[in-house]
C-alpha cells in the first residue's frame, strides 16, 4: 500500500477527536445473551435491561423460536434473490397477508428493515415538484427518505397542527402533498395529534403516512397503534411499521391500499434492489402477530407501570418531557451529564442508554428509558432507586 492510500483517510482522526471532545463518540459494544425476562448480558455483566424496543418480550418467545427452527429445515435460509426476481417465497406472501389482515387493510409489503420502509415509500409517493410536510422530531429513515425524494420538504413544529395548518395553507391547492409523521415518537415518548393531522389533509387534499414502528403492539385496542388509539386508521393512507421491535422479529413493511401497495412494489428503489429477508423469519412475524392481538391485558398493564414510573420521576423533580408512552425520556439536557447518569446506572447493573446528538437536537441529551411487559415492580424499583441516588449524588 502507498503512502498515498494509507494517508487517503487521516482526516479521520481529526473528525473522531471533534466527535469525542463533544462527548457524543460511541463504541461498538457486544450483547452475549439474548433480551430475556427484562435481562440482558453485555460485554461480560449482566443487566436490568431498560434500553430495548421489545416492549412485549416476543424476541425469545419459544414459539417464535421453533417456528424459525421447523421453517428453515424447509425453506432453507437466504432467500437467493431481490423479491422481484424469485427472492419472495410462500412465506412471504403468507406474512403480507398476516399484515394486511392485522392492520386491516387490503395489502402489504415487507421490507428489510423499517429504516428501507420509510426510505422507499416517501420517494415513491413523492418527487420533485411535490411537497413534503414533515414533524421536526421525526425519524432519521423518515428525514433521509424526505431528502431522496427531491420534494419540496417543510418541517413543522413538533406536534404544532397550528404551524402545520399555516404551512399547509401556504402551498398551492393543486400540488401533491405527503404529510409524514411518527405514530408515537420513539426519542420523546409523546404521540402525534393524529385526529387533527388528518382533519387537516382531508381539507389540503394531502396524504397521510404515520410511521407506527414503536406503537404497534403496545397503542390500540387490538396494538395496531396510535391511529388505532386515536380513532382514525381509517382515514390514514400509508401505515409504516416494522416487525423487529413489539413482535420481536426482523424486517419493515407498508400497509394500505392494493393500488399504493402495487405502486410501491414498482417504484421503491429499497425494495426493488435488496435481497428479500430470510424467508423462515415470515413465519415467526405471522406467529408474532397473532400473539400481539391476544394481549390486550399486557399491553394495559405496561402502559400503567409506565404511567407510574414517569409520576414518580416527576415527583423527584426530574424532567420527563411529554411522554405518554412506554418510552420515558430523563432530558438531561448536555451530553457530560447525560454520559455520566449512563455510566452510574452501569455501575448499579442497570442498563439505560445515553442519547445524544445527532440522535436528539443540542441541549436535549437523555436517558432513554424504554419498558417492557417483562419488567417487574422490583425491577423498576431498582432503576427508580438508581435513578433517585443519581440525582442527589
Amino acid at each position: 500500500m502507498s503512502n498515498a492510500q494509507k494517508q487517503s483517510l487521516n482526516w479521520i482522526d481529526e473528525k473522531l477527536e471533534q466527535v469525542k471532545s463533544q462527548d457524543r463518540y460511541r463504541s461498538l459494544t457486544v450483547r452475549e445473551s439474548p433480551h430475556v425476562a427484562g435481562q440482558v448480558q453485555i460485554d461480560g455483566q449482566q443487566f436490568l435491561d431498560f434500553g430495548s424496543n421489545d416492549y412485549l418480550g416476543l424476541s425469545s418467545h419459544p414459539a417464535l423460536v421453533d417456528i424459525v427452527k421447523s421453517n428453515a429445515g424447509y425453506v432453507g435460509w437466504g432467500s437467493a434473490a431481490s423479491p422481484l426476481i424469485h427472492g419472495r417465497g410462500t412465506l412471504h406472501a403468507r406474512l403480507e397477508q398476516a399484515i394486511a389482515d392485522f392492520e386491516q387493510t387490503e395489502s402489504s409489503l415487507t421490507f428489510t428493515s423499517g429504516f428501507a420502509a420509510n426510505v422507499g415509500v416517501i420517494t415513491s409517493l413523492v418527487g420533485k415538484g411535490d411537497a413534503i410536510f414533515s414533524d421536526a422530531k421525526n425519524h432519521a429513515s423518515i428525514i433521509d427518505g424526505c431528502r431522496l425524494s427531491g420534494a419540496d420538504v417543510f418541517v413543522y413544529r413538533h406536534v404544532e397542527v397550528d404551524h402545520l395548518a399555516e404551512l399547509l395553507q401556504a402551498s398551492p391547492a393543486d400540488q401533491k402533498k405527503l404529510i409524514v409523521t411518527d405514530g408515537l415518537f420513539s426519542m420523546d415518548g409523546d404521540l402525534a395529534p393524529l385526529t387533527d393531522i388528518v382533519e387537516l389533509a382531508q381539507t389540503h387534499n394531502a396524504m397521510v403516512m404515520v410511521d407506527e414502528a414503536h406503537a404497534t403492539g403496545v397503542l390500540g385496542a387490538c396494538g395496531r397503534g396510535v391511529a388505532e388509539h386515536c380513532g382514525v386508521k381509517d382515514a390514514v393512507d400509508v401505515t409504516v411499521g416494522t416487525l423487529s421491535k413489539s413482535l420481536g422479529c426482523h424486517g419493515g413493511f407498508v400497509a394500505g391500499s392494493e393500488k399504493l401497495i402495487d405502486w410501491i412494489t414498482n417504484s421503491a428503489r429499497t425494495y426493488i434492489f435488496s435481497t428479500a429477508v430470510p424467508e423462515a423469519t415470515c413465519m415467526a412475524a405471522v406467529k408474532a402477530l397473532e400473539l400481539v392481538s391476544e394481549m390486550g391485558e399486557a399491553r394495559k398493564r405496561l402502559l400503567e407501570k409506565s404511567s407510574r414510573l414517569r409520576e414518580s420521576l416527576q415527583t423527584i423533580g426530574l424532567n420527563v418531557g411529554s411522554s405518554t408512552s412506554q418510552i420515558i425520556p430523563l432530558i438531561l439536557g448536555n451530553e457530560s451529564l447525560t454520559l455520566k447518569g449512563y455510566h452510574w446506572l452501569k455501575e448499579a447493573g442497570l442498563f439505560v442508554p445515553a442519547i445524544r446528538p445527532p440522535s436528539v437536537p443540542a441541549g436535549e441529551s437523555m436517558l432513554r428509558i424504554s419498558l417492557n411487559s417483562e419488567h417487574t415492580e422490583e425491577m423498576i424499583g431498582r432503576l427508580l432507586q438508581g435513578i433517585t441516588e443519581f440525582n442527589k449524588a
